[in-house]
């Protein structure tokens, strides 16, 4: 039998103990961050934006995923497409600006010229054996998910977003996500790997001592508690939060609309979770009274008290859909130990700012958690650099969505570079 000594990051991925956090090394290698942008950002949907980011023919957005730069464009037949951002005569970038509008893609080192499918349509003194035909822009793969727009730089994407579609589709359906526009967005540079900016968001149980903004309108019950050692209030508020629940998911999956969790995070190539789940108090919106933040809802929806629907996607997304407004969040790693966190907020499109509904309203409450996330992430970014750090035990209640975020990682890696 042929013995074949594994690479570094293979032994790492042999190594990881399950139900541990991961090794340093996969949050400060160079190494381990190269072969995760070849192979998680390189080969997988990659959450990027929304369709309102481009309502209209001739709208260009620009988005940087590692050293791979793509232009989604609307096309004038209203289709969105996806293009690498690479003239094909030198190379030069043609769209520079993060958001712009065009009649067509022109480089401006020596003006050739694409219209909007991408197809070269002017480029002087290329002489008579120069074909058109065979220079148009190099595409990427584009799919929308009802208005979420994911892209795969692979030739080969994976095959199972129809599959995710389908399931995840009417959940998200009722929002109209098409009818929405971006009413604000964020970017934020987080001082730590990527993968700890995902671990952050795929549990609660920092949320009580941490989010005091977040944790008024979200159960932190609905992340998972442990029993056993809780006190008679925090049982009483969990028994409350479980009749919510039970109570809230038969009236809304009554109205039309789906509820009821579906998690594949850890089972599925395109990984994905989601589940709608009551808030507290009035119960509208993530606002720190809770109540409906803009006065026109979204799509049909005619109640604003739909709970709030959360949808996660692998490797690099969440989302939080409500009766009035959406946020959304994508993460894309900068280097080994920084990310960029960028969020936007939807809301209908005939919303007006100060008519319908107050930006620092809309904004306040995932703009103070992003914050108190963003110094969580640095200073477990600064906690692997040491050299007592080791991976340390996943709680079996609350960190089970984080367990299955690096079990999926590992399993994805493994499978394209072996173990």
């Amino acid at each position: 039998m042929l013995d074949v000594t594994p690479t570094p990051l293979q032994r790492l991925l042999r190594e990881r103990r399950r139900g541990y956090s991961l090794p340093a090394e996969f949050y400060l290698s160079p190494e381990v961050f190269e072969a995760d942008m070849a192979v998680i950002f390189g080969r997988h949907w990659i959450y990027v934006g929304v369709e309102p980011d481009v309502p209209e023919a001739g709208d260009v957005m620009v988005v940087d995923i590692g050293k791979t730069s793509v232009a989604i464009v609307r096309d004038d037949d209203g289709a969105v497409r996806a293009f690498h951002n690479v003239c094909r005569h030198r190379g030069a970038r043609l769209v520079h600006e993060e958001k712009s509008t065009v009649g067509n893609l022109v480089c401006r080192y020596h003006s050739w010229t694409y219209d909007l499918t991408g197809a070269l349509i002017h480029a002087d003194h290329m002489g008579p054996d120069f074909r058109r035909g065979c220079h148009g822009l190099k595409p990427v793969h584009i799919r929308s998910l009802e208005g979420l727009l994911f892209v795969c730089l692979s030739d080969d994407p994976p095959a199972d977003f129809d599959a995710m579609a389908a399931r995840l589709g009417p959940y998200i359906a009722p929002h109209n996500i098409r009818d929405t526009k971006v009413a604000f967005q964020k970017d934020i540079i987080e001082p730590g790997n990527w993968k700890l900016t995902m671990e952050n968001n795929r549990e609660c149980y920092h949320c009580g001592a941490n989010h005091p903004e977040l944790t008024v309108p979200l159960f932190a019950y609905g992340f998972g508690f442990a029993p056993e050692e809780m006190d008679e209030h925090d049982r009483a508020q969990a028994e409350r939060y479980g009749c919510l629940l039970r109570t809230h998911h038969g009236e809304w999956e009554a109205e039309g609309l789906p509820s009821k969790e579906i998690d594949e995070l850890d089972t599925m190539i395109t990984g994905f979770r989601t589940e709608r789940l009551p808030l507290d108090g009035e119960g509208e919106s993530h606002t720190i009274d809770t109540k409906a933040a803009c006065r026109k809802l979204l799509g049909s929806l005619t109640n604003a008290k739909l709970g709030g629907l959360s949808v996660w996607t692998q490797p690099n997304s969440w989302h939080h859909f409500l009766g009035d407004h959406v946020v959304t969040f994508a993460v894309l790693p900068l280097d080994a130990e920084r990310s960029l966190l960028r969020t936007k907020w939807l809301v209908h499109k005939d919303a007006i700012e100060g008519v319908d509904y107050d930006l620092a309203n809309l904004t306040g409450v995932w703009e103070a958690t992003n914050d108190q996330d963003s110094e969580l992430v640095g200073i477990c970014q600064q906690g692997v650099r040491s050299p007592a750090y080791e991976p340390g035990p996943y709680s079996p209640h609350t960190e089970m969505l984080v367990e299955k975020f690096c079990n999926w990682y590992v399993g994805r890696m493994a499978a394209h570079l072996g173990r």
